[in-house]
């Protein structure tokens, strides 16, 4: 697509919008950015947009004509702001960074996308290790943290092995993935989505252009995940942790298997993987079965998962003192996902949760709470709701604290030789952090300080 003199707007001014206003400068477009921050919140970013001849609007809305001829989303901004709506009543078409990367990328760049509800930046992680070692030029981007249109330019060639949200997702319209894969769907962001139908339309989006010479990898044990597989064109290949396909990447008795066109290769044992949990292993499968999918050998994908060790913030082991295990799961935003990270540990758990909550239902992960934590503590705006449905299954052992050193603090004091002090809010971060990367910091910090302390 050719964006010379393009008259193009983008809002917000965090990583991805910063990504895109560079790329689409580079290729000659005129352009407007928005922020819902003032000039002072946004910092030196203003100054370097005005010397690439930006036209800026910090914390007032810019004027939206049909003379625009594109607007570009970040992934944290509202669709339903004026601007934007604006925009689509004019006609001028909405479309996320990840679709302007996808735009704008080299054709001898091939993408690979992850998407699902939890799992999604182990799983791209492990999936670029494996390209890695399979030695492609190969990187990880999207929303694990690096803005695809900076991988884009930065890359002619190779693979990119993409985390994909469906905030990302839900403003594509060409995005076409040779290998996508769904982990698993389950209720998140109905704040943003409002129903489960809407959530699930925007992760469709991965496979939406996949032809028949593409692949579509999903969970089969997630029924969600695999009624989706009827509205794709691609080749399908399915995972599964607790039965044998007739074709598939699967756990038969002790070995990870795949079985593809009437052949079945031993992978690993399932005892050799490094990463912990059953959720993990549906990770590893997912990453497998893409990888196989791109053509990549057994003994590549073999020797990753014998060695990898996770991704920072989900299961990440902190430290281990006075045989008290300390774990930074900050990226256990939902509750399903924190009931994922409880079931990982045979130990008595003291959990920290609380945040804010993404619209889901704190049920199911209180019956979880009451089989399998010793001490609750929560916190955050989240707090009522998950102790209301926690007292509900008759568990008392709550201890409710204002800020997020003193949760830490009382972790400790209530933990006991033999326990796990486990965060894995089941919330998002953003009533007291800008990130789950900053709860999750902040977590280590204290934990090695208040070890640093003890004798």
């Amino acid at each position: 697509m050719n964006f010379t003199d393009k008259k193009i707007l983008v809002i917000g001014l965090a990583r991805s919008g910063l990504a895109a206003l560079t790329s689409l400068h580079k290729r000659g477009a005129r352009l407007t950015a928005y922020d819902a921050k003032s000039e002072a919140e946004l910092g030196d970013c203003v100054a370097d947009l005005r010397e690439m001849r930006v036209t800026v609007y910090a914390g007032i809305y810019p004027p939206v004509s049909s003379d625009f001829d594109l607007l570009v989303v970040s992934p944290g901004v509202p669709l339903e702001i004026e601007p934007i709506q604006t925009a689509r009543r004019m006609g001028v078409e909405v479309i996320s960074e990840l679709e302007l990367a996808y735009r704008i990328k080299s054709a001898q760049l091939e993408i690979l996308a992850v998407t699902g509800t939890n799992g999604k930046t182990t799983t791209t992680t492990l999936l670029e290790q494996i390209l890695l070692e399979a030695g492609r030029h190969a990187a990880a981007g999207g929303n694990i943290g690096v803005a695809l249109c900076s991988q884009v330019e930065e890359m002619q060639d190779g693979y990119i092995s993409v985390e994909a949200s469906s905030f990302q997702l839900e403003t594509t319209n060409t995005f076409r993935p040779h290998v996508a894969g769904i982990l698993n769907i389950t209720p998140d962001h109905l704040d943003r989505h409002k129903t489960m139908e809407g959530y699930m339309a925007a992760k469709a989006k991965v496979f939406a252009q996949q032809t028949k010479d593409d692949f579509l990898v999903l969970n089969y044990e997630d029924k969600l995940v695999r009624q989706m597989g009827a509205e794709a064109a691609s080749r399908i290949i399915c995972f599964s942790t607790d039965q044998q396909l007739g074709e598939g990447v699967f756990v038969s008795g002790q070995s990870i298997q795949i079985k593809w066109q009437d052949e079945c290769f031993d992978l690993m044992p399932v005892g050799e993987v490094r990463l912990r949990g059953k959720h993990n292993l549906e990770n590893i499968l997912c990453a497998a079965a893409m990888a196989w999918a791109d053509g990549v050998d057994l003994q590549s994908i073999a020797n990753v998962l014998r060695t990898f060790g996770g991704v920072r913030h989900r299961l990440e082991e902190v430290a281990c003192h006075n045989d008290i295990l300390y774990i930074n799961d900050s990226k256990g935003t939902n509750p399903d996902s924190t009931i994922k990270a409880l079931g990982a540990f045979d130990r008595p758990i003291i959990l920290i949760a609380g945040g804010r909550p993404k619209g889901g239902s704190y049920r199911q992960v209180a019956q979880e709470i009451s089989q399998r934590v010793r001490e609750l503590i929560l916190l955050g705006e989240a707090r009522e709701m998950i102790k209301s449905e926690v007292m509900e299954t008759g568990f008392r052992n709550i201890h409710e604290v204002e800020d997020f050193p003193a949760a830490v603090y009382k972790a400790h004091q209530l933990a006991r030789p033999g326990d796990v002090v486990l965060l894995s809010p089941a919330c998002a971060s953003w009533d007291m952090f800008p990130s789950y990367e900053h709860r999750g910091d902040l977590f280590c910090q204290m934990v090695h300080s208040i070890i640093n302390q003890q004798p």
